[in-house]
């Protein structure tokens, strides 16, 4: 049973993942991209920012966040290498 509360956490964190890539790459960076350049960063329009650079920024810190979690995870079920 625990192995199988593993992978469910394990699950969890990926769909956490795919939904904020998700969110960030299409809906910000395609269908939400109308109301976002309304609001200017640096110059620069904030739908073409996240077109362009937000959905980079965000895939790199899900990396980052996924390795953190994974290790916890791995920590808690004490299935580490």
């Amino acid at each position: 049973m625990e192995n199988s509360s593993y992978w469910q956490e394990n699950l969890r964190v990926i769909k956490i993942c795919l939904v904020i890539w998700f969110i960030v790459s299409f809906g910000c960076g395609l269908l939400f991209v109308d109301i976002l350049n309304e609001i200017q960063i640096g110059g620069y329009k904030l739908g073409f920012w996240f077109a362009q650079q937000g959905s980079i920024y965000t895939f790199l810190a899900l990396i980052f966040w996924y390795g953190k979690k994974m290790n916890d995870l791995d920590k808690k079920y004490d299935s580490g290498e």
